[in-house]
């Protein structure tokens, strides 16, 4: 008699797990791996970059930017299909390095989503990892991904352990360059939160302090606070408020914004210092009540564990197309909830991180709130996806479509907007 065939799924479910449960958050979903053992074998045959004119203009008042700053990689494959990823914001030196890694995976099967991860994160770590590697890394994983759920017939968020909530809450990053039919922050503050609460949205993150070298003199912090105070004055609790500093201050005006913010009981204060320094943060966190966000700019659960064990961060967040991919993403969420920590992903970039992270932040259990932009889901990313998910109620929903489930424009293709570069093929 013909036994089954032993996949790492059955040899753990025979072995009972044991000892190998440990492993927690290094391995794949559940969901994931059983699709991995109900699809057919496939090879990836070509890889594409595609780029966008850099004279598009979207319009709908932004106040600034006004194009496409992502772009994807498509990975093709002997079984006919096609998934899709995405990176961001610089395509030359990220498509640089896709160049160099992409005949590496021509004969690959897409379905090897640890495999491959492990292989090209070993490959740029012991290059010194980062910046456009692992921003490429996390675009391919993401077109694996993609293709695994077309293989299926699985949406998304049914390959990361399906549904713990039908809808996901969302806020507003708030800013002069993704403005809201161009109203900004100050003269604005009060028009945009009406705007918001009339949508059903009732949280928004803003970036209230300036400095010119790390340093926030009293004015700037007054200055910042009349915002603060505004919203609360004039909304009350309505409005759930995030603070981002964008990594502009040192340890000292980090504790200042901190000690001043306290009163006002914010959502979260969000890279107040770069994060390159889990002592200093640790040290924050430890003598003010205001959660302390960490943070897009990390990469792969390496390093967020540091700020894990220090007890260096309250939430954490983390960006699909840069910290190492979807699947990545998972374990970083899995390895915080161990810690009771939360999740808050960064979504502002192009619409496939957007509609990805809508799937994940349905399937985790430690989620508390998820990025948007107004101008983005509205303006932006309609231009190239037909199916972006509008918040109602303050919530969006993922797709019920297999694999990520963006319905890009064919059109995009044929007036000249994308331009295809293949840059491997068997």
């Amino acid at each position: 008699m013909r036994g089954r065939r032993t996949t790492r799924r059955t040899f753990l479910m025979q072995a009972g797990a044991g000892p190998l449960a440990a492993l927690g958050t290094a391995s794949l979903p559940a969901a994931t791996l059983a699709a991995i053992d109900n699809t057919q074998p496939m090879k990836i045959t070509r890889i594409d970059a595609v780029r966008f004119r850099k004279d598009i203009r979207i319009g709908g008042g932004s106040g600034g930017a006004d194009g496409a700053e992502f772009w994807w990689v498509r990975l093709h494959t002997d079984a006919g299909l096609v998934g899709t990823g995405e990176t961001y914001p610089f395509i030359e030196s990220e498509t640089g390095a896709l160049k160099d890694y992409a005949p590496d995976l021509i004969g690959r099967d897409p379905r090897d989503i640890d495999g491959v991860w492990r292989d090209l994160h070993h490959a740029m770590t012991m290059r010194n990892a980062g910046g456009a590697d692992m921003r490429v890394l996390s675009a391919i994983n993401m077109a694996q991904l993609d293709i695994l759920g077309q293989a299926s017939g699985l949406p998304l968020y049914r390959l990361l352990g399906g549904k713990i909530r039908s809808r996901v809450r969302v806020y507003n990053t708030t800013t002069d360059y993704w403005a809201i039919n161009e109203m900004k922050m100050g003269p604005d503050t009060m028009k945009i939160v009406r705007f918001l609460l009339d949508r059903g949205i009732t949280a928004m993150k803003i970036y209230p302090f300036e400095a010119p070298d790390h340093y926030l003199s009293n004015k700037a912090l007054e200055d910042g606070m009349r915002w603060i105070r505004e919203i609360r004055d004039k909304a009350d609790n309505a409005m759930d408020i995030c603070v981002d500093c964008w990594g502009r201050f040192d340890l000292p005006s980090a504790q200042r914004i901190a000690k001043a913010l306290e009163p006002y009981n914010i959502l979260y204060l969000e890279d107040a210092m770069l994060a390159n320094n889990a002592q200093a943060y640790a040290q924050l966190a430890r003598e003010t009540s205001v959660p302390i966000c960490m943070s897009e700019t990390l990469a792969t659960r390496y390093e967020y564990r540091e700020f894990f064990e220090l007890k260096a961060c309250d939430v954490v967040m983390y960006d699909l197309t840069w910290c190492g991919g979807v699947s990545e993403a998972k374990k970083i969420s899995d390895m915080a909830d161990a810690y009771f920590i939360p999740t808050s992903p960064h979504t502002c970039g192009g619409p496939l991180l957007y509609i990805c992270s809508a799937h994940l932040c349905a399937a985790l259990p430690n989620f508390l709130i998820m990025e948007s932009n107004y101008w983005k889901y509205t303006h932006q990313f309609p231009y190239f996806v037909n199916n972006v998910p509008v918040p109602e109620g303050g919530h969006v929903r993922p797709p019920e479509v297999p694999g990520i489930g963006a319905e890009i424009k064919p059109e995009l293709f044929r007036s000249g907007d994308a331009i295809v570069e293949t840059v491997a093929k068997a």
